[in-house]
């Protein structure tokens, strides 16, 4: 069967298995179903079988986009100088990410984000945060960490992606309105500074992100309700399915709740893989939800 309009027009039906993202544009729109039933059929059964492939390669995979990072120690000549000088890269052995999902958690400045960030860089995503299109720059902040970290990757390459970071998502947010109405279509068709800043950040996820995606967030969970944060896991395992990489910094327990994820905790200067019921932010958050009174006792006494 052929596709009778927009961009694979003339073409047969099987060309949307390798683009699994304008067959699910073509299932959300009414009138193509109301217009085309037999089509819609047809692009409907495609869609169901390929999201079950790729959700069963996904969930099976031993690596996806990013393999391991590492430090190239042997180029550092000086650790003295920040951010070399921080326990977490002095001590960066050979880490490995999930194919699926990785977290990085860890107290405020212990370095999370500096590698978060070093990280995004040698993947060519802005500095500031966007997808690798982006090049715009409010202040030139970032470390040279980047140039020393050594990343394996696989032979496959992600079809989209994203740097999220949650101090600098208001000038990533001014760059998207200043493109133009063009791009704020990907957006959800309205400027993110017209939403709250949670609203935002989730239009950013429904919208803007796809499938076969790399998508490195640091703090996603910053402008997120509870309630939003647990539909922000529904959304992070969907695109899982479809064959995306995430890799996380966070303070959520919600989110790092995700199953069968890696998670790396910064201790005493090392990232230290650990279980989620281990973690310091499952027990410091079980522990405060379980006796509020005492704690807060304690706290503000």
């Amino acid at each position: 069967m052929q596709i009778e309009f927009g961009k694979y027009k003339g073409r047969e039906v099987d060309v949307l298995e390798d683009d699994l993202s304008y067959a699910k544009w073509i299932l959300d729109q009414e009138w193509v179903k109301q217009k085309y039933p037999k089509f819609y059929e047809v692009v409907e059964d495609l869609y169901k079988e390929e999201s079950k492939n790729i959700a069963q390669n996904s969930l099976k995979a031993k690596e996806n986009f990013l393999i391991s990072m590492d430090l190239k120690s042997e180029k550092i000549e000086n650790f003295d100088e920040y951010p070399l000088c921080l326990p977490v890269v002095k001590n960066l052995q050979r880490t490995l990410f999930h194919p699926n999902v990785t977290f990085i958690i860890g107290e405020n400045g212990s370095g999370k984000s500096t590698l978060l960030e070093a990280l995004a860089i040698t993947q060519d995503f802005n500095p500031e945060g966007g997808s690798v299109n982006f090049s715009f720059s409010t202040r030139e902040s970032h470390s040279n960490l980047h140039e020393y970290l050594r990343i394996a990757k696989s032979f496959k390459r992600p079809k989209t992606g994203f740097f999220l970071r949650a101090e600098s998502f208001f000038n990533v947010a001014t760059e998207i309105e200043n493109i133009g109405d063009g791009i704020i279509k990907s957006y959800g068709g309205k400027s993110l500074h017209e939403k709250s800043h949670g609203e935002a950040f989730f239009s950013l996820m429904q919208y803007r992100f796809g499938a076969e995606g790399l998508y490195i967030l640091d703090e996603p969970e910053s402008a997120l309700s509870p309630n939003r944060q647990m539909s922000m896991l529904s959304q992070i395992h969907q695109l899982v399915l479809e064959g995306s990489q995430f890799i996380i910094a966070t303070h959520s327990p919600i989110l790092l709740a995700y199953p069968n994820a890696t998670i790396y905790e910064i201790q005493d200067g090392h990232l230290n893989k650990c279980l989620y019921e281990e973690s310091e932010t499952f027990r410091i958050s079980k522990d405060f939800l379980n006796d509020p009174k005492r704690f807060l006792q304690i706290l503000l006494d």
